[in-house]
């Protein structure tokens, strides 16, 4: 928490003057429908909301030091806060995970409820618990004392082993999302450092006309499984599962397909009627055939509709417009010399086309 709270706080400028939340919920990897409505929140909303989120992750975490209770009140605050992460958005299981040790917080008498009263492991709880507070301590077995070298130990190597992050942590050069040890046993976290302002969508379309730059070739448009493409299609709700290809999607949107070649292999895996990428999209135009002849990659400026407007009412969620090409485009005969050159298997040609 303390890491996210810190990299946000020295990165965008929008952390500093609150208005980063002006743009999250639109501009997030995978939003869900809460994001919609949540995006339209009046601007003081949007304050609160960034106010809060660096109460929470700069100034809550240190209320573990200060005794029992506020130690479980930043256990509550903590899982909030992430409930509130889960309700807003597609964020995978990040944030299913970081309730885990928040868990921790809470101890065994704050926790007694969850147990039935004459259950066998709260009555052995309670019977350990009232020899501890009355001095009556059995001698430690040889066992319990190599648990207490083991567990030491540990300590001693996670807290060595932490040194660098820790410093990592106080740099004003702070990385994120970093390991320092080959095992990756302490790493850095922090996420978020840096809003998008405007959300842009790389679009997949293909053709079936033998000249792509035919006036009159029909481009049909390849729909992913979760990111924003069809603009009548609500947005999905899947965490805490995750669509790895559509949230890299969205870096490559902000990128160019030079830096995320990538982009080009499931371009070509597309002209070859791929069954493996294929069942990776939610809709494919060319279902029944060997597939398109030509596809590319364009490129489209995203927003919400507003609730109540006309779009809305026609039923769409999204509004885009076009910023121009993202890639050419390529066939697979044209694709040859490219893949060949990064040692990518060339995709197999459909006979019909041969």
């Amino acid at each position: 928490m303390l890491g996210a709270g810190l990299i946000k706080i020295r990165g965008d400028k929008c952390w500093r003057d609150l208005t980063c939340m002006d743009y999250h919920y639109e501009t997030q990897p995978v939003p869900n429908p809460m994001s919609y409505y949540m995006h339209r929140s009046p601007w003081w909303v949007h304050r609160f909301e960034t106010l809060s989120n660096h109460f929470i992750e700069l100034i809550v975490p240190f209320f573990t030091f200060l005794g029992r209770r506020m130690c479980m009140v930043n256990g509550a605050i903590q899982i909030l806060f992430q409930v509130t992460l889960i309700i807003s958005g597609n964020l995978s299981f990040l944030n299913w995970l970081t309730i885990v040790p928040s868990l921790a917080c809470f101890d065994d008498a704050s926790l007694g409820f969850l147990f039935r009263s004459g259950g066998g492991a709260k009555k052995t709880v309670l019977e350990i618990q009232a020899e501890e507070a009355a001095g009556r301590t059995p001698t430690p077995s040889k066992g319990m004392l190599m648990r207490r070298v083991v567990n030491i130990s540990l300590g001693v190597l996670i807290g060595y082993l932490s040194v660098p992050v820790v410093l990592n942590l106080l740099s004003s050069r702070q990385v994120m999302n970093t390991s320092f040890d080959p095992l990756r046993i302490v790493n850095t976290y922090g996420a978020f450092g840096s809003i998008t302002k405007e959300r842009t969508e790389v679009i997949f379309q293909g053709t079936l006309s033998p000249d792509p730059k035919d006036p009159e070739a029909v481009w049909e448009e390849f729909q992913f499984l979760c990111k924003p493409g069809d603009l009548y299609r609500r947005p999905c709700l899947i965490s805490p599962y995750h669509y790895r290809l559509d949230w890299l999607m969205w870096f490559a949107a902000f990128q160019t397909y030079e830096q995320s070649e990538w982009v080009i292999h499931i371009a070509g895996r597309l002209l070859a009627n791929d069954t493996t990428v294929l069942s990776l999209l939610d809709h494919n135009p060319f279902h029944g055939s060997d597939g398109p002849r030509w596809v590319r990659g364009e490129h489209f400026r995203y927003k919400f509709s507003s609730p109540g407007s006309a779009s809305a009412a026609q039923g769409k969620w999204w509004l885009r417009k076009r910023i121009g090409a993202y890639f050419p485009p390529v066939d697979l005969e044209g694709l040859r010399g490219y893949f060949k050159s990064r040692n990518w298997p060339h995709p197999h040609i459909p006979t019909s086309r041969k």
